[in-house]
């Protein structure tokens, strides 16, 4: 079987897909497994990219050991035993917030910082009408 050629660029830019692995989500899966065996370049990266993915991972790991809040997890249980119990309705809310911070260092040894804040939430009312 005989793959289309497929370039270092569209491999490199398919990196999240290999080292998450979830290759098979894209259609030139085939085609990116080839180009890996075969450019040592290609693989290099991937492997580096793996490895700080990896050591991104750990860090996060270290420091982001929060717990839900007692009053969450009590609130989930009123609701679903209000929703066993035939409950009017059921609200779910979906917050999520995330900070990126990149850190960069010029040639020159000046070190530049951005922080971006990102936050978002969603609430979604279920109604259970009764037939």
């Amino acid at each position: 079987m005989s793959f289309i050629e497929i370039q270092c660029g569209d491999v490199l830019s398919s990196v999240i897909f290999i080292i998450e692995g979830e290759l098979e989500q894209i259609p030139q899966a085939k085609a990116i497994e080839s180009h890996l065996t075969t450019c040592t370049p290609c693989a290099a990266e991937i492997e580096h990219e793996r490895l700080m993915h990896q050591m991104l991972q750990h860090v996060l790991q270290r420091s982001c050991d929060e717990k839900a809040p007692e009053d969450l997890h009590q609130s989930i249980h009123r609701q679903l035993r209000a929703q066993m119990a035939g409950g009017a309705s059921t609200e779910v809310v979906t917050s999520f917030s995330m900070t990126e911070i990149s850190i960069e260092i010029d040639e020159f040894g000046n070190v530049e910082h951005r922080e971006i804040q990102i936050e978002q939430t969603h609430i979604q009312h279920f109604i259970d009408e009764e037939d």
